[in-house]
């Protein structure tokens, strides 16, 4: 098979890898790709949004699947732009894929058929959201409607801050577009714990279960970020809370979705709060998360085109989803700087370490090479370590000491990746 992955970052760079190990993956593009891709793909100088472009270059092709990484294309209809030329493709519809494009259609979703979630209000006024504040419960959550790279969530402490998110979301337009609309939600305490789970209109197949470190600094400080690292599997999602999900979040998210004539075909990731009264949903994202992408597929065992083509076909019913026993933690390399400003351009040093060290892995969000065949930061969040180990201490161990096997100028991490493991 021919096959044609969009996107350019650290989840595309896990997803080619994965992609790779399939006997049926005679060809893997990458549109565009980054220079961690390049080692499994051919990349292409092709945006993630350039549909037209990228339908042209899959019929010249002769592409047999693509598979679609990023929300921003997802959300804007990548997917049925695919369909309606015949291409087959996995992901989402745009109608579908609405369940993370629109924060408010996603708690109204929630509401109607009794999923779980906190208690929200929705405003496209910003004196209305403001006055709402007056009689508001602190902590409280304000988000921006649509998408903002997982940035787009501020978490208010006093009247003050609020009034000021509500300025920069919906007036200052911090996010753009993606505060036209925004949700004052009421703000949960616990533990929080992200699930993907493949589906295909009607079964759902969960994956192992990740828990994701959002905030720049050590000790949950600084400001929100696509993620700084993370871990899978989480001790703090048993058994009981699985099945629980199951239940009354995962299946009835998707049979609500086929019921509003919507039918979700792709990867759903559920963001849960393990709260004192129960698991609730957080948010929807409709792909795989990232760095979520990094722990959880080098732990299934499947192959990874079965699975796609299985939720394509509608008989996801039909496959046994496994992971091995290991579990893994990946640490973010960051620019220092990351979320707000930060340098690019600076020589990459020691990736060739990684050459075929088993069970641990580096993969690129953002890089490129420079012209002159060498690989320069080109990003933020720039490589995702991740390492594998018989426990959760053993991985976190084994992640640190693979972070030292690489080095650029201005490197930032956090040293607390999986901290808490040690509270389980």
């Amino acid at each position: 098979m021919k096959i044609l992955i969009v996107g350019s970052g650290g989840r595309e760079h896990a997803i080619a890898w994965k992609v790779a190990q399939s006997p049926k993956a005679e060809k893997i593009y990458c549109a565009p790709g980054n220079a961690g891709i390049a080692e499994y793909a051919e990349c292409v100088d092709i945006g993630a949004m350039e549909f037209e472009k990228l339908v042209a270059f899959a019929k010249e092709k002769e592409i047999d699947l693509t598979i679609v990484g990023m929300d921003d294309p997802l959300v804007g209809g990548i997917v049925d732009a695919f369909e309606a030329e015949g291409l087959r493709v996995f992901g989402p519809r745009k109608n579908a894929a609405i369940l993370e494009g629109s924060k408010a259609f996603s708690k109204d979703l929630m509401k109607k058929y009794g999923i779980p979630t906190a208690a929200y209000e929705t405003f496209d006024d910003p004196e209305a959201a403001l006055s709402y504040l007056e009689t508001a419960r602190f902590p409280i959550v304000l988000k921006a409607d649509g998408l903002a790279l997982g940035k787009g969530v501020l978490i208010c402490n006093t009247p003050e801050e609020a009034r000021d998110g509500v300025r920069q979301i919906m007036q200052d337009k911090k996010f753009g577009c993606a505060g036209n609309q925004m949700v004052i939600e009421e703000f949960m305490t616990g533990r929080e714990v992200s699930v993907l789970s493949f589906v295909d209109g009607k079964t759902i197949k969960t994956m192992a279960s990740a828990q994701d470190h959002k905030r720049a600094k050590d000790g949950d400080q600084g400001l929100n970020t696509g993620g700084m690292g993370n871990f899978s599997p989480t001790p703090f999602y048993t058994p009981e809370i699985d099945a629980f999900c199951q239940k009354y979040i995962f299946q009835p998210t998707v049979d609500a979705m086929a019921s509003e004539g919507r039918p979700f075909k792709g990867v759903i990731f559920f963001g849960l709060m393990l709260t004192a009264d129960g698991p609730k949903v957080l948010e929807y994202n409709a792909r795989f998360g990232d760095p979520e992408a990094q722990v959880v597929l080098p732990r299934m065992k499947n192959d990874m085109v079965d699975v796609v083509e299985a939720c394509i076909d509608g008989t996801l019913d039909q496959i046994d989803l496994e992971f091995t026993d290991e579990a893994a933690v990946c640490v973010v390399l960051a620019s220092d700087g990351y979320p707000v400003s930060y340098e690019k351009g600076f020589p990459i040093r020691g990736l060739e370490n990684f050459k075929g060290k088993e069970g641990c892995y580096v993969f690129h969000a953002g890089t490129k090479f420079d012209g002159q065949g060498q690989i320069v930061t080109n990003g933020g969040r720039v490589l995702g370590v991740t390492a594998l180990g018989a426990d959760l201490k053993e991985a976190r161990a084994n992640a640190y000491k693979a972070v030292e096997l690489v080095d650029f100028d201005n490197k930032y991490f956090r040293h607390d990746i999986g901290k808490a493991i040690d509270e389980a």
